[in-house]
């Protein structure tokens, strides 16, 4: 869990993810602790459009220590951790 990369410390990872109703995610680190992502945050990006379909959307798997779909449309593991929250909107 305490990779270090030029002498810092990553950030926790993604080890496991439950798509939720209104596009949130339900995020377990590395670190034990849960979080959860608004997707609705980013889905309206050109890149990640396709997430506006659900069924798209619900086939989110882990991937390096992030979240991703088919298309090759992933989220930066240390955006991911750092703009998830430890509560629900």
């Amino acid at each position: 869990m305490n990779e270090i990369i030029h002498g810092e410390p990553l950030l926790p990872r993604a080890v496991s993810v439950e798509p939720l109703p209104d596009y949130i995610l339900k995020i377990r680190f590395n670190n034990d602790e849960l979080r959860y992502f608004d997707v609705k945050k980013i889905y309206t990006l050109n890149c990640f459009k396709p997430l506006q379909n659900k069924e798209f959307f619900n086939n989110v798997r882990i991937s390096y220590g992030s979240v991703a779909w088919g298309n090759d449309i992933d989220y930066c593991p240390d955006c991911l951790y750092e703009e998830s929250s430890s509560y629900k909107d």
